[in-house]
This record gives C-alpha cells, sequence and structure tokens, in this order.
C-alpha cells in the first residue's frame, strides 16, 4: 500500500525519465505516459518498478509494470512485459525518479498546518490533554484520548477506542481500533534511507504509511519509520516494549511480542507469534519466520524459519548455543 496522502505528480513521459536517467531505448514511443512508481508486488501496467537484487528473482516474474529500473546484469530476470531501463546505480536512479512524482516526500519539517485542539472539529469529540495540536487531513474516531503536548501531525487516521500519550508525535500513519501509543513515540517519520556524497548526501524520498492493525500496543519512547515504497506494517494485537525501533517497510505480523531496545533494519519481514528478547538487533532484508523465538541481545543477520529459536551473536539455534556455552 503507497502513502494515501502524498500527491503523485504524474503521469511523466517516458523520454523524460530517459532523459533524467540519461540513458536512450530504441524504438520506443516518446509520448507513451508513466502513472506511478511502485514495488515490484504492487506494480500495475503503466507503473514504472524497480529490481537491484537478485534475492528478488521470485518477485520479478509476477511484477505488472510496465517499465523497470535495472541494471545490466538483471534486466534478462525480467519478464517479457516489462521494458528494461538499464542504469548504473538503481537506487539512487529510483530516488530520483521517485522525488519527481512525489516532491513533498522527501523533507519531514514541522507541520505548519497543526492548530490547536481547540479550534477544531475534534474539542468536542475527542478527551484530552493541555496543548495538543492537530493537523490538516486528520481524522479520529469514537472514544479516543490524547496526552498532554502531543501532535497529531497531518495525514494521519485513528479508528475507535484509541490512546495516544503525551509527548508524542503521529503523521503519515493509519491507526485501527483499540490501539495504545504510549507516551514519547514519533511514528510515521520519514525513515533513514539517503546515499553518501562528499559534498551532500541524498536523501530518499519516502512515500509509505505506517499502518498499527487492531489492538496493538506501542510502548514509550518508540520510533516506527514510514516505509520507502512500501508500507511499515504493525500486525494485529502486536505488543512493542519501551524504547524500540522498528525502521521503514518493516512489516510484523500477528500477536507478536516484542521487549524493550529492540531494533529492526529495514524491509525485514517478521511473522505471526513472534518473541524477541530485549535489546536484540535484526538486520535488514531478512526474512523471521512464524513462531520463532529471538533471544535477548542476540544479533540476526540472516533469515530464521519457521518454529525456531535462536540465541546469539551471529544468532543461532539456541540449543547449539546453549552447548558451545
Amino acid at each position: 500500500m503507497n502513502n494515501p496522502f502524498f500527491r503523485n505528480h504524474g503521469p511523466i513521459l517516458i523520454h523524460e525519465i530517459c532523459k533524467l536517467f540519461e540513458i536512450n531505448i530504441a524504438g520506443i514511443k516518446e509520448n507513451l505516459e508513466v502513472v506511478d512508481i511502485k514495488d515490484l508486488q504492487s506494480s500495475k501496467d503503466k507503473d514504472i518498478t524497480f529490481f537491484h537484487s537478485k534475492k528478488y528473482k521470485d518477485l520479478v516474474k509476477t511484477t505488472k509494470a510496465s517499465y523497470c529500473i535495472t541494471n545490466e546484469s538483471l534486466k534478462n530476470e525480467l519478464p517479457k512485459n516489462c521494458i528494461p531501463l538499464v542504469v548504473e546505480n538503481v537506487l539512487l536512479s529510483v530516488s530520483k525518479l521517485t522525488a519527481k512524482f512525489y516532491p513533498d516526500s522527501i523533507n519531514d519539517d514541522y507541520d505548519d498546518t497543526a492548530t490547536n485542539i481547540d479550534e477544531t472539529k475534534f474539542k468536542e469529540k475527542v478527551r484530552y490533554g493541555k496543548n495538543v495540536l492537530i493537523g490538516a487531513n486528520v481524522s479520529i474516531g469514537s472514544n479516543c484520548y490524547i496526552g498532554h503536548n502531543s501532535i497529531i501531525e497531518k495525514n494521519v487516521t485513528i479508528g475507535n477506542n484509541c490512546s495516544i500519550g503525551s509527548n508524542t508525535i503521529i503523521r503519515n500513519t493509519i491507526i485501527k481500533n483499540d490501539v495504545k501509543i504510549l507516551d514519547n513515540c514519533v511514528i510515521g517519520k520519514h525513515g533513514f534511507g539517503f546515499f553518501p556524497n562528499n559534498t551532500k548526501n541524498l536523501r530518499y524520498p519516502h512515500i509509505g504509511v505506517v499502518l498499527i492493525e487492531d489492538s496493538c500496543e506501542i510502548g514509550c519512547g518508540s520510533t516506527i519509520d514510514r516505509g520507502s515504497m512500501s508500507s511499515t506494517i504493525i500486525g494485529r494485537n502486536t505488543y512493542l516494549d519501551n524504547q524500540i525501533h522498528i525502521a521503514h517497510n518493516v512489516r510484523i505480523g500477528e500477536n507478536s511480542i516484542i521487549a524493550g531496545q529492540v531494533g529492526i533494519a529495514g524491509s525485514t519481514l517478521i511473522g505471526s507469534n513472534v518473541k524477541i528478547g530485549g535489546q536484540a538487533g535484526i538486520s535488514g532484508h531478512l526474512k523471521i519466520g512464524n513462531n520463532v523465538e529471538i533471544g535477548g541481545g542476540s544479533g540476526v543477520i540472516k533469515n530464521i524459519p519457521d518454529n525456531t529459536k535462536v540465541m546469539g551473536y551471529p544468532a543461532k539455534n539456541i540449543r547449539e548455543f546453549l552447548r558451545e556455552k
């Protein structure tokens, strides 16, 4: 699910995209339009996507995108319906084009649309503390609470029976029903995505949302980044302890429990019924199966299959870990 809040400035002509990348595609009509940029899975006809690693070769076979930004070594993996745009640096090119489609997604400056809740339609509907601000394009369901000094910035949807703690900032987020977000959380801000440069680092646009499903709890001081191309998702009835960082594009399944000070790097998929001990770290672009248990202080650097218990650094089967100790 792409961000429903950012305005798409497309369509963009394919010849303008080729000019941006400084490439030529023989025999292609210059007046063809590209409607949107999406990931491999969600792309449709007239969309452009990207393919930068062999680990996604199964997904690329089923993409419905008309165009794909890729490199010379991967272009032959594309299906026949998808025209390759071969570039030297795939992710840098994706960043430049995403900024063309969604120029408002690059920076996260303070929300100048936010006003005191006393001056909004929510003053009679929501129970709230002192110094609460509400931005534009916000909806809040029934029986909701917002604590002192919290800011619900622009582009937020909150369901019924939700509680937002004090000193919390939320934007670009969809919160379902019966969700508790405790004090000092930051949810829906830009993820940590950029390209290093000797003079000025190039920010990667983040056009995804944070989606928090029903009956979740987000502990004090936690940060959940919105997605870059897809969305960051917290599954139903999942509980996060205090001071947890969930990076962009992470997806966590249902009924999972994550203890304090855990960090999950970008684009990692966490299954359902997963338990993660405190201060564990999980690298990016991994797949953690269902019913997995990860011991506290572990460092996970490779995929973990279903129904597995691991511990240590690098994390390994808990029986092997205990035997070595």
